[in-house]
């Protein structure tokens, strides 16, 4: 095949008859495979063959096993942690649960989330007992900003019990502005990372990481929760195993949210792979951060690649665009995905929630959009993928000149 023409950033200037861009040959060429928006690569079965004979010699298959008990050990030393702070858990989701449940916020009370963010910290916070209030993110984050939620506590009427902080998409938190938001206001914090394993570090408030197959670090299904507080975690270990601590007599709210050996095997394999999935993720990341910046009314989300690497290329287009764009690049074999779609707010199942203004959140549910980003994928791939991104906000921009034009 012949070598593709780059389109050269950023885009042409606006003709006087209103055409801008190029055409990209390799965009109109048929046989192109289609391109994902995810594809998740787990430890091939030859390296998971030795933890799946470990787990066959000892017939010990869940209830913190070796195989947990080495994960959590692991997982505790790669975070930092001087001793073990990690507990495993079945999903991020009933992480959640398990962390308010052991930091005893009152059942019924409300419980401050952003509205920008996946459906599961919502769903796990009425697990837990408690009423989700949707409150708004910072725009130069796209997370909760403690300031702002101390403004907005003088306004709830209804107690709140507590509050889950959103690391959106892998991004760091702020966690010593959250623990000392928690000191000053009484209201207990617990931080969804679920994106997050690599920007997780020791902290005493809970932080829940998803080790999902689509994560940055896959156990296929699975999550822990961390803390530097020996008494949470030893809450966290009852919480996930039906409120247990040392006999079989039920002592806390629990659920039965126990990581499985195989679900750790799993886990241990990824992670002395680690080093390599993090190399491919930043090379990803590098890709995309040298292009996308050039592309007109285009961004990518705040701090992406500072420093850290996500399993997720998320990216904000202009105003009333983004429809248009995704069927540009679906036409073309290209898939893309909003992942938190419009909100939370928006969800039929949460539509009975309490909430605040959200008028970022309302912006980015119609704004951002999620490139295909996955292991293995080439160079050559995300060339395609920005190269048709450009080529659909030149026909954006087009159609807008034409409707201009025919107001007028």
């Amino acid at each position: 095949m012949a070598s593709q023409q780059r389109l050269p950033y950023p885009l042409p200037i606006e003709s006087p008859r209103g055409e801008i861009g190029t055409r990209l040959a390799h965009v109109a060429q048929p046989g192109l495979a289609p391109l994902p928006v995810l594809k998740p690569q787990l430890p091939p079965a030859a390296s998971l063959q030795p933890y799946l004979e470990a787990i066959d010699a000892r017939r010990w298959y869940s209830n913190a096993g070796p195989m947990v008990t080495e994960l959590e050990e692991q997982l505790s030393h790669r975070l930092g942690f001087a001793n073990r702070g990690v507990v495993t858990a079945a999903n991020a989701t009933v992480g959640i649960t398990v962390a308010l449940l052991a930091r005893r916020v009152p059942a019924g009370s409300l419980c401050i989330v952003p509205s920008w963010t996946f459906v599961a910290t919502p769903h796990a916070v009425r697990a837990a007992g408690l009423m989700p209030w949707f409150h708004d993110v910072d725009r130069r984050t796209w997370a909760l900003n403690p300031d702002d939620v101390m403004e907005t506590l003088k306004r709830i009427p209804k107690p709140v019990g507590a509050l889950v902080v959103v690391s959106p998409f892998g991004a760091p938190i702020d966690i010593e502005a959250w623990q000392e938001f928690e000191n000053h206001t009484g209201i207990l914090v617990v931080v969804d990372a679920a994106a997050g394993f690599d920007t997780a570090r020791p902290s005493r408030i809970p932080l829940v990481v998803s080790l999902h197959a689509t994560k940055i670090l896959g156990a296929g299904e699975g999550g822990f929760i961390s803390s530097t507080d020996a008494r949470l975690l030893e809450r966290f270990r009852a919480g996930c195993n039906f409120g247990f601590q040392g006999e079989r007599i039920a002592m806390l709210p629990a659920l039965n949210a126990k990581m499985s050996e195989y679900h750790a095997a799993v886990g241990l394999a990824s992670l002395a792979l680690w080093r390599e999935t993090r190399q491919q993720h930043a090379r990803i990341t590098e890709w995309y951060r040298h292009v996308i910046p050039q592309l007109p009314l285009v961004s990518l989300q705040p701090g992406y690649g500072n420093g850290w690497v996500s399993a997720t290329t998320s990216i904000k287009l202009p105003l009333r665009s983004a429809a248009r764009i995704a069927a540009h690049l679906r036409g073309a074999g290209i898939e893309t995905k909003a992942w938190w779609g419009e909100g939370c707010h928006r969800m039929p199942a949460f539509l009975d929630c309490p909430r605040g203004a959200l008028p970022v959140t309302e912006e980015l549910g119609t704004r951002v959009l999620g490139l295909p980003h996955f292991p293995d994928i080439q160079k050559r791939d995300v060339d395609r993928v920005t190269d048709t991104l450009a080529e659909a906000l030149s026909d954006t921009r087009s159609a807008r000149i034409r409707a201009r034009r025919q107001r007028a």
